[in-house]
């Protein structure tokens, strides 16, 4: 069965916890290997964030638990890989 080594997910969360708290406690899932967080729009009320999380076999499921656990809601899953590596994108002549 192929495993889950990256996924990329676009979240809306309240401003506490902080961004760094946030991909901190995100961190934490037992299947995670690393993790970034990248502001995407900022208002009053709320962070549009992306969040970029590798490992070796990643369990979606507690993803999604940790960030709706604080406080945050998964808009859409952007990217995904599966399998023994992550590939590399690569530009394609369709890409322009």
């Amino acid at each position: 069965m192929a495993v889950l080594r990256r996924v990329v997910i676009d979240v809306l969360k309240p401003h506490e916890p902080t961004m760094l708290a946030f991909t901190e406690r995100v961190a934490e899932v037992e299947s995670i290997d690393a993790v970034s967080t990248s502001l995407i729009e900022l208002d009053q009320e709320v962070q549009n964030v992306k969040i970029t999380a590798e490992g070796s076999a990643i369990e979606y499921d507690a993803v999604e638990d940790a960030v709706d656990g604080l406080g945050g809601t998964v808009h859409s899953v952007d990217q995904v890989a599966f399998g023994e590596y992550v590939v590399d994108e690569r530009d394609t002549p369709q890409d322009g």
